[in-house]
């Protein structure tokens, strides 16, 4: 285990971390064929809990980052990615290798994920005494919905700190998702997959913790629901500054401005405007690309609207 520093810091990030190959591809669904000749073919670090870490630190957030990786050229990427970005890693040993996944991308930017579920144990866990110490000396935790995670959440609910979490693509009833929304106080998920985001929403708060629900829905906007509301309100998607390449970290960027929003005290609309202007601009970064937009430029295009 290497912990670079224990410094006071804003954010905790619990898991996510990992390696992405990008296979840029003709069109999605890809029709079957003994061979494609593709553009590129891509390994770089960064999966959900890398690209949050590196879009609140970009924000400005001091942010620390613990997962599980191995002892292997994916997990030097996963270590070399924080360490240009200047984000404190604390990681875990895991006999089973750092997390991979393949991400086709059609020439719309839109994404086909595919997760090497070998790439886990279930010995994989984050020491309690080390989650006390570093949930003690920040201001909020967020945790990635893999497997240590979900054996952290009884004990951060016994803390005093506040807990986001996302869902990704949700269909509304799998309980192992539900596990951490019950236990955070704002959730994020994607509307994907989701019948009725309202009803989500509203099931996620009547499970009695979260006061902020979000469902992000692309170019479409996304649906928030907040204790002090009555109903579900929507809002309203930003146009991308540039063109869109690809949609591969846009809810994590969208988490990351929202979550910058709330440690700076603001409510909840202006969060989720915040959320859309990174989001978009996630969605102007190539996938093999990592390029979160900092405050200033957060900043400024907010002072647009």
């Amino acid at each position: 285990m290497r912990v670079p520093h224990h410094a006071p810091f804003d954010v905790l990030v619990l898991g996510g971390a990992g390696v992405d190959t990008i296979v840029e591809v003709p069109q999605l669904p890809l029709p079957y064929a003994d061979s494609y000749m593709v553009p590129a073919i891509t390994t770089r670090a960064g999966q959900t809990g890398d690209f949050l870490a590196l879009g609140l630190a970009a924000l400005g957030l001091r942010t620390h980052h613990v997962d599980v990786l191995g002892d292997d050229p994916e997990g030097a990427l996963v270590r070399a990615l924080h360490a240009r970005a200047g984000i404190a890693l604390t990681e875990l040993p895991s006999s089973t290798g750092t997390k991979r996944a393949v991400n086709l991308v059609g020439p719309d930017g839109r994404r086909l994920s595919l997760y090497d579920i070998s790439r886990g144990g279930e010995h994989d866990r984050f020491p309690e005494p080390l989650l006390a110490e570093l949930a003690a000396g920040c201001r909020h935790v967020h945790v990635c919905i893999t497997h240590p995670g979900s054996f952290a959440l009884a004990q951060l609910a016994a803390l005093d700190v506040t807990v986001s979490t996302d869902l990704h693509n949700w269909d509304g009833e799998n309980p192992y998702h539900e596990q951490f929304a019950a236990a955070a106080d704002v959730v994020f998920v994607s509307a994907t997959a989701l019948a009725d985001p309202a009803a989500a929403l509203r099931r996620v708060l009547a499970l009695g913790r979260a006061r902020i629900a979000v469902a992000t829905d692309g170019d479409r906007g996304g649906h928030l629901l907040t204790r002090d509301d009555e109903a579900v309100r929507r809002f309203a998607a930003v146009r991308p500054p540039r063109p869109v390449v690809d949609s591969n970290g846009a809810g994590d960027a969208f988490a990351a401005g929202f979550l910058y929003g709330l440690t700076q005290g603001l409510p909840p609309d202006v969060c989720a405007r915040y959320g859309a202007i990174t989001g978009a601009h996630a969605c102007t970064v190539a996938a093999t690309e990592v390029d979160p937009l900092d405050r200033a430029g957060l900043l400024a295009r907010a002072d647009t609207f």
